[in-house]
């Protein structure tokens, strides 16, 4: 038998992903071949430990090395106090001799307190002293230090603690007191010392007003990139009223942007910041702020682009009080936070201790509260707040009543060290305990109202109380959950006016059907069909991309003549027409106003400067203000056909009877403001078709004498598509000077008031089938509120959600004024369109 041949090839093998040639030996040396593999593997596995071990250590020595023990920059702000020198007023400004003598004192103090400690001392890199003010002297410096990554947590800490003792320096005393170290931004701290670069050093006299700006302004917007600092002051004992009576900066965008920021303190210190304003203020909104001291620092930072005005500021002295609050004995009062509509200063605590005869009851009447402070909670109110009966109150409130259980309440108002606002305005009333609102209902929150709002569908009261417990009439439903009574036009409006949806359940299609606006339903795979099954456009109105489909009085038309089918395309930033004519600039310039941010009017229901740029008063020699209108474009304007029909020996059709004011918003100052244009009417048809008996078709248009230029107080309303959709529900605005009662007189300060439109059908049912399709119906939405004699022909201003804002109705007639469940009536300007267009080429 012959001995057994081995079989093998000579290609490499694969041994655990190693390839290596494989030597094969005589069957009877098999186990040398396993203790020679065994070997490589353990070889193998070695050379891999070797490396994972010294990976490892390479690592640590990296973490170590490079970020553990890697320098971070830190910085800190402050201030201590110099209690055995007077200040002179050499120290106010850093060039002189005097306080450079002063600075490396103080910088010397702060250098042998911080190497006593050995947290702070070896990371010291430099001090520099930004300012003195009185107090004795306090002085205001910068430290920064570079410490290991690792240990900055320590020196925060070491910082936070940290006590300054006396030093005795160059043979004197420097007694020093009240220190405190904040972190800070180093980049924003270190270009604000550069003294060339963008600061400005001012001291008020007594009586003097001083007045500074953004540099060029108002000729030259402020530049890019700019870090500019004006450093306020005031005699000893005195303190800073600062207002800002022009404010208009690049839109807020947090947490960048541009933006100014007031601090009651001499350097940027994050504890003390009063205020971080951006974006632009109308001149009505109270941008006035008082300081706890006799120092303030404003700072202005911007991003790449420099293209607004900026502020104009004035800032007076005044002597320091700290007197708040008192004692109050009489039956009734006023009491107010400190400088109130100023913002109150910070640091400061009031007690109002309120005595009324011993046989009454007393009860305080909050009629405007704003203690609001960023990223605050206002359920625990730890900062600002007013305290009565053991319960804080903060944030942004409306109106409401504290009521006390006997003759006595006491009132305590906070404000901590940054943040302040305008805080509140109140009133102190007593009354009988057993009758607390003579003829007028009482609330559970102790408020008073009229006994007619009890049980009619508001929540006059504020808690519901006044409609808890009704008999709905004939023209409410109640809701399911709460019981509530509720005006029958708030049903099917999109709304969910009852809370738990009751007022909207019955409204729904069946499952698989589509609800259309008109209230039709329409089976759900019929919609985006490119079929109008609805009628009124809605099952094609929303699939998305705009398609081009069949005209029709549902679609929208694109210049070039192609219609289609997206609901309000024009100016929502898509151009959905092939010719992009929805986007024009011309038809999207409209509705625009500079001073969009919410206003704080006392007074509750008065407009803001420049909050309707287009509102226009029409006015006659012998009536004064009779009517108002809606600017639309430079030369034309839009109102109700009504105001010109002829009446009372007057002309009102005639042209030359007319003279229309721009830009006004107080009458009492129509002739002497600077930001009012008169012109003379050219030109004014009313509708022919318009019925003097059921008022149809009422609208007019009106040609100015002469065209006018477009300011922060005049500007056009955009003029909605006869397709452009205003849902039932939504909040609208109407504007105007007419009266504030029925048979009233009118206002002299341009009235707002937000209402809602109301369901067509609903709204006719309440009105005796008296609508038309070229009418739109819009009601209260907090009772009482609705347009009057005088508002005829103003505006309905609707703002869109791309911020635009259309005309969707003119004021044209109503029964009564604010009278319950009789909603004001105005002309459709959607209905309008083709006429508009015909005659006014708009």
């Amino acid at each position: 038998m012959k001995e057994q041949e081995i079989k093998y090839n000579n290609r490499p093998q694969s041994f655990n992903g190693i390839e290596e040639m494989v030597e094969f030996l005589p069957a009877t040396n098999t186990k040398k071949m396993e203790k020679m593999t065994l070997k490589k593997k353990l070889l193998i596995v070695g050379i891999v430990g070797v490396a994972a071990i010294i990976s490892l250590i390479i690592g640590l020595l990296v973490w170590h090395f490079v970020y553990r023990n890697a320098p971070v920059t830190k910085a800190f702000t402050g201030f201590l106090t110099i209690t055995n020198k007077p200040f002179i007023d050499a120290y106010e400004n850093p060039k002189t001799r005097e306080f450079a003598d002063l600075s490396s004192q103080v910088t010397e103090v702060l250098q042998n307190t911080y190497r006593s400690d050995p947290a702070i001392g070896p990371y010291l890199v430099n001090i520099n002293i930004t300012g003195f003010s009185e107090g004795s002297i306090i002085t205001y410096f910068l430290s920064e230090f570079k410490v290991p990554a690792y240990k900055a947590s320590a020196l925060d800490k070491a910082m936070n603690e940290l006590k300054v003792e006396p030093i005795k320096l160059r043979q004197m005393f420097l007694i020093v007191d009240a220190f405190k170290a904040y972190p800070t931004d180093l980049h924003m701290a270190r270009q604000l010392l550069d003294p060339e670069r963008c600061s400005f050093y001012l001291h008020s006299r007594p009586g003097v007003t001083t007045q500074f700006s953004t540099p060029g302004f108002p000729h030259l917007p402020y530049g890019p990139n700019a870090r500019c600092q004006w450093q306020l002051r005031a005699d000893a004992d005195h303190m800073i009223l600062l207002h800002f009576r022009t404010f208009k900066m690049e839109p807020c965008k947090p947490p960048r942007g541009d933006y100014v920021t007031v601090y009651d303190s001499l350097t940027v210190l994050e504890p003390r910041i009063m205020v971080k304003l951006c974006g632009s203020y109308p001149p009505s909104y109270n941008l006035t702020f008082v300081s706890s001291q006799n120092v303030m620092l404003v700072t202005m930072v911007t991003d790449h682009e420099g293209k607004h005005p900026g502020f104009l500021a004035e800032f007076t002295q005044m002597p320091r009080t700290t007197l708040c609050g008192g004692s109050f004995r009489e039956a009734s009062g006023v009491l107010s936070t400190p400088f109130y509509p100023a913002h109150y200063p910070p640091s400061r605590d009031c007690i109002w201790d309120i005595q009324v005869p011993e046989n009454k009851h007393v009860k305080i009447r909050f009629l405007m509260f704003y203690l609001l402070e960023p990223l605050v909670p206002i359920t625990t109110c730890p900062n600002d707040y007013v305290e009565i009966h053991n319960k804080r109150y903060c944030g942004e409130r409306s109106p409401f009543v504290v009521s006390s259980n006997s003759s006595r309440i006491m009132v305590k108002f906070h404000s901590d060290e940054s943040y302040t606002d305008t805080g509140f305005m109140a009133e102190y009333v007593s009354y009988e305990p057993k009758n607390p609102c003579p003829d007028q209902f009482t609330c559970k929150s102790g408020r008073c109202i009229d006994l007619a709002r009890k049980c009619d569908g508001w929540n006059d009261c504020g808690d519901s109380s006044d409609e808890a417990s009704c008999n709905c009439s004939a023209l409410q439903f109640r809701c399911k959950t709460n019981q509530v009574c509720k005006p029958r036009f708030f049903l099917c409006d999109g709304v969910n006016d009852c809370g738990d949806g009751s007022d909207e359940q019955d409204c729904q299609c069946p499952d698989k059907y589509l609800k259309c606006r008109n209230g039709k339903c329409v089976p759900q795979e019929q919609k985006c069909d490119k079929t109008d099954n609805c009628g009124d456009g809605t099952d094609e109105s929303e699939c998305g991309n705009a398609q081009t489909t069949a005209c029709t009085q549902n679609t929208y038309k694109c210049d070039n003549g192609e219609c289609i089918t997206k609901l309000n395309p024009q100016c929502d930033g898509t151009k959905d027409c092939a010719d992009g004519s929805d986007e024009k600039e011309t038809s999207c310039s409209c509705g625009k106003r500079p001073y969009s941010r919410k206003t704080r009017i006392v007074g509750g229901v008065n407009a803001d400067i420049g909050e309707w740029p287009w509102q226009v008063s029409l006015q006659t020699q012998r009536d004064g203000h009779t009517c108002g209108a809606s600017l639309v474009s430079p030369t034309i304007l839009l109102s109700a056909a009504h105001c010109f029909q002829d009446a009372q020996g007057i002309r009102y059709s005639q042209p030359n009877t007319w003279t229309a004011y721009l830009g006004l918003h107080d009458q009492k100052t129509r002739t002497s403001s600077s930001d009012v244009v008169v012109r003379k009417i050219k030109k004014l048809s009313a509708n022919r078709d318009f019925n003097s008996y059921t008022y149809d078709n009422d609208i007019a248009y009106l040609e100015l004498e002469s065209p006018v230029a477009y300011t922060d107080f005049i500007q056009p309303i955009c003029i909605p598509e006869s397709s452009h959709v205003f849902p039932v529900g939504r909040s609208i605005w109407v504007t105007g000077w007419g009266a504030l009662s029925e048979s009233g007189t009118g206002a002299e300060i341009l009235q707002k008031a937000e209402i809602r439109i109301i369901n067509q059908t609903e709204c006719d049912k309440l009105l005796d089938d008296q609508l038309t399709p070229r009418m739109i119906c819009a009601g209260y939405v907090s009772g009482g509120i609705d347009a009057c004699q005088g508002d005829s022909g103003g505006p309905l201003s609707s703002v869109e959600t791309n911020g635009q804002i259309y005309l969707a109705g003119i004021v044209s007639w109503g029964e009564g004024c604010a009278r319950r469940n009789k909603p004001g009536v105005y002309t459709k300007v959607t209905a309008m369109r083709d006429w508009i267009k015909q005659n006014t080429g708009l």
